[in-house]
């Protein structure tokens, strides 16, 4: 028998989001473009949020996974033409990563790709309810960035 939380609706309430983002994963990844993870697709997505250049540890921040991980990521998508690496001019050990127009085109071809399948969960799910969750949800995603900064 386990033993149940002190505080069972944030565990409920968290329990429930990391079964959401496991089931959201595995949908989206049936229909990405072949050759486009949900890791590269992630990695692709902040890009193009961030204006399409960053460096690797700032990317292994952003997406919460270790340096290792970004760098075997990042020469995969390299491989591939969807990433340039080159050197920081501000900082010769460094390096940056920048979207190349291969990558930003598999990335929209992606967002497109998700689009039958946004459509057939907003049928289920209406576009008012999910923007009324929205503002909870930012609130959780800033407070939890607020407390992995402080540590």
């Amino acid at each position: 028998m386990t033993t149940p939380s002190r505080h069972p609706v944030a565990f409920e309430f968290f329990h429930a989001i990391s079964v959401i983002d496991q089931l959201a994963s595995t949908e989206m990844e049936r229909v990405l473009p072949e050759g486009v993870s949900m890791a590269g697709f992630g990695l692709l997505n902040h890009l193009v949020a961030r204006g399409g250049t960053e460096s690797p540890a700032r990317l292994a921040r952003a997406l919460q996974v270790s340096k290792g991980a970004v760098t075997a990521l990042l020469k995969r998508l390299e491989a591939r033409g969807l990433v340039h690496l080159s050197q920081d001019p501000r900082d010769g050990r460094a390096k940056i990563i920048a979207l190349t127009p291969e990558g930003r085109r598999r990335r929209d071809e992606a967002v497109a790709a998700l689009d039958p399948l946004l459509e057939t969960f907003l049928a289920a799910l209406p576009a008012p309810d999910l923007a009324a969750a929205l503002p909870l949800l930012r609130r959780v995603r800033l407070e939890l960035n607020r407390r992995r900064q402080r540590g």
